[in-house]
């Protein structure tokens, strides 16, 4: 059966046709990325992904969103798009359709992918685990957090907005970036600092700590400086943004019962070589009485590169027993 998956977040939306078949994921055709910005509505977006198609769009849709997920009005974190799920069928002429949030799809394509999906990041390096929990979490426009429970063959995921949590600071750095946010936010939750807009929090705070001017720049910019190495403030700020990540991927593992974590987002895979270079895996054991139970927990970061799509299909097929 033919289903469209969409995976919407802050920046973009992206549209595929997937093929599911017994529950599972047979195939994606080739995404389509559309700008949030330049559609006013998510029914606009996904005509326009209909005219790209070239043909009728098939009448069902796993639909994944950088939001959490109700049954009456769902309005994004990050983008200015509305879903009213009641009117799903007539706005976007489907049948049937499953609506799921972004990182509960990746944790559906944590559930169905193999082992040739990851890399390894750190902890022992054997295979996720055929039972227990296993934490998905990662940046991007906005720190996306779910948990999977694997059982031999048979999976659960749950949504969670755990990228909301407090964030906790462990060194004076964290303490300074702290203080330099919480007249602005009060609280200050994790998503603050290791989502990709919090490079620029980071960035400012180590400025401010060198005594250098504070000079504003866009995130996105600020990313090409950091990857690049072009500049040192910049390199300095990810090198910090790392070692955050390790810390709240630490966190969210201990809370949901550490078996495994697997490392998504859109900033996730770029991300991949300068993780395993980092003090991410220092800083993710680095939990005083449980630093040993941390060691044994291993560490992934998922290599798919349309997780979200492959997950929103997914999600249709297990709810739809196709």
């Amino acid at each position: 059966m033919e289903v469209v998956a969409v995976d919407i977040g802050g920046t973009h939306a992206r549209f595929t046709i997937a093929e599911v078949e017994g529950g599972r994921v047979v195939s994606l055709a080739e995404p389509v990325t559309l700008k949030v910005a330049e559609h006013a509505t998510f029914p606009l977006a996904w005509a326009a992904f209909g005219e790209q198609l070239g043909r009728p769009v098939p009448r069902a849709a796993g639909i994944a969103v950088a939001s959490p997920v109700n049954d009456t009005l769902i309005k994004f974190t990050n983008n200015p798009w509305i879903i009213r799920p009641p009117l799903i069928k007539e706005r976007l002429n489907v049948d049937t359709y499953t609506l799921i949030n972004d990182f509960a799809a990746i944790g559906h394509a944590v559930g169905q992918l193999d082992g040739e999906a990851y890399v390894h990041l750190c902890g022992p390096d054997v295979p996720l685990p055929a039972y227990g929990s296993i934490t998905v979490c990662g940046p991007g426009t906005g720190l996306g957090v779910a948990q999977v429970f694997r059982d031999r063959g048979s999976y659960h995921v749950i949504s969670t907005e755990g990228g909301h949590m407090d964030f906790a600071p462990l060194d004076n750095i964290d303490d300074a970036i702290i203080r330099r946010l919480r007249p602005t936010y009060t609280r200050v939750s994790a998503e603050r600092v290791c989502a990709g807009p919090g490079l620029v929090n980071i960035y400012e705070t180590l400025a401010q700590m060198q005594g250098k001017p504070v000079i504003h720049l866009e995130d996105k910019r600020l990313w090409e400086l950091a990857l690049t190495g072009t500049d040192a403030l910049a390199t300095a700020a990810l090198e910090r943004f790392c070692l955050t990540l390790g810390a709240v991927a630490g966190d969210l593992a201990l809370t949901h019962g550490p078996t495994g974590v697997v490392i998504a987002g859109g900033l996730g895979l770029r991300l991949k070589d300068k993780l395993v270079q980092s003090g991410f895996g220092q800083r993710f054991v680095a939990k005083g009485r449980f630093q040993s139970l941390m060691s044994t927990i291993p560490v992934k970061i998922i290599t798919h590169e349309q997780p979200g799509l492959y997950g929103a299909a997914a999600a249709f097929a297990q709810e739809h027993a196709l």
